[in-house]
């Protein structure tokens, strides 16, 4: 399992704040580095001569004199400090010995160290004042004197201004990568949906070419290959019309052959042919049905409790019985004829290829509503309902009865998608074939 998001809003951020957090955490390093270590070096260096020279004059003045020269150094160095203290009204009592932090600790080796390396001879010992002075102590002739360094580091070690600059820049990614993910998502929806819109069966309107390179030569090549498409199918839609009506009057005059020379041959020689002509009329009426499949019928709401009672009773009047469950589904807005065509060819599908009872049944569910035709044949073999969807296909095997040219289903399929419905090719309870036809309740107008 991938911790990547999955989306590219997702990514974008992630790898904005990654990059921001890595820069800040890289040029912490480089403060430290180049600015911090050298510049407290240096103070600490300069701490040390100050501390060095204040305790050469205590060896120079009297014993008596010491504690009042510490205490009137003390007092002007903190008068300063003092003032501050009180206008930022610190909680701290004064008096108050502190903890050295990481950074005066570090300050402390270092200064201490420089002090040791000139040979004082004095014992070293560090604290913090409060308000953040550090503050020192010479030991002279068993005495102890305090001498406090105000203002030599910052009362504070962190003051929060990184993490707000940190915070501050993963917001302004967030920002920018929600600029990026708009600007790129807007024309990949447009791609989406008009994928979704070719995917349907119908002809999406053409994408904008405008835009970043990369986005105009995607939709530059999207119109292209929609086009591509759309002449191709085209070229067959034309070709089978072309080919289905040329084949009609050589069709026509077998039919006149047959009827003279019905009285001259056998009875049996002559079913046989007219059988023959009928199954070639049949096929060539598929073709052509198949090349009218994308007419330009308009849409009108449709009652498919009445269609199905009406297909029923055709069905019955012409020999093959067909049994009604109606489910009283709302009506929708489709091509009456279109699907009056739809479900013509299933059931004679169910006719052809499975056995009675056929039943021919209607429903509704959340958001759409469906229609099936479901027979009691040996069904279709797992795995080849969406191959029995393509054009000139044909189930092997599982399916018994007359070979047809293997468009029922690829017709019933492209006029399901036009009406942004869809076929399932299922396993009926009594082991035949469930063709279901599920269509959105909303009012669609099927595409042309």
């Amino acid at each position: 399992m991938s911790l990547l998001p999955r989306s590219l809003f997702g990514r974008n951020v992630l790898l904005l704040v990654a990059l921001i957090v890595v820069g800040q955490l890289a040029g912490a390093l480089l403060v430290r580095q180049l600015i911090l270590k050298p510049r407290l070096g240096q103070l600490s260096v300069a701490v040390a001569r100050n501390v060095s020279s204040i305790h050469a004059g205590l060896v120079a003045l009297p014993p008596a004199q010491r504690e009042a020269f510490v205490a009137e150094f003390n007092r002007r160095a903190m008068q300063d400090v003092a003032q501050e203290e009180d206008e930022a009204q610190e909680p701290v009592a004064r008096g108050a010995r502190l903890a050295l932090s990481r950074l005066e600790r570090r300050f402390v080796s270092e200064a201490s160290r420089g002090i040791a390396v000139q040979g004082e001879g004095a014992e070293i010992v560090w604290r913090r004042e409060a308000g953040g002075s550090l503050a020192v102590r010479l030991r002279l002739d068993a005495a102890d004197y305090w001498i406090k360094l105000p203002g030599v580091l910052p009362a504070r070690e962190f003051t929060g201004a990184w993490l707000a600059a940190s915070l501050t820049s993963a917001v302004l990614a967030l920002l920018g990568a929600l600029l990026i993910h708009r600007y790129l998502n807007r024309p990949l929806r447009r791609v989406v949906a008009s994928a979704h819109t070719l995917a349907g069966g119908s002809r999406p309107e053409p994408l904008p070419e405008g835009g970043p390179t990369e986005i105009a030569a995607l939709s530059r090549s999207f119109n292209q290959m929609v086009r591509s498409l759309a002449e191709a199918d085209d070229e067959r839609t034309l070709m089978l019309a072309g080919v289905s009506h040329d084949l009609r009057t050589p069709l026509t005059k077998l039919r006149l052959g047959i009827e003279i020379l019905r009285d001259k041959a056998d009875e049996e020689t002559m079913e046989r042919m007219t059988r023959g002509v009928q199954e070639m009329d049949a096929i060539i009426g598929q073709f052509l049905d198949f090349a009218r499949s994308s007419d330009g019928e308009p849409s009108s709401p449709v009652d498919l409790d009445a269609l199905a009672a009406e297909l029923a009773a055709a069905s019955t009047r012409q020999g093959v019985p067909v049994s009604l469950r109606l489910g009283h589904p709302p009506a929708v807005s489709l091509r009456p004829r279109a699907m009056r065509r739809v479900l013509t060819n299933l059931l004679e599908n169910a006719r052809r290829h499975g056995r009675p009872p056929v039943v021919l049944s209607t429903g509704a569910q959340a958001g759409s509503v469906w229609i099936e035709v479901s027979d009691h044949g040996p069904g279709i073999a797992p795995g080849q309902a969406e191959v029995l969807k393509q054009p000139f296909r044909r189930a092997q095997g599982t399916r018994s009865g007359p070979a047809g040219a293997g468009l029922g289903l690829a017709i019933v399929d492209r006029l399901v998608r036009a009406h942004g419905g869809t076929l399932e090719l299922l396993r009926a309870e009594s082991g035949g074939l469930r063709a279901r036809i599920t269509l959105p309740r909303e009012e669609t107008s099927p595409a042309v």
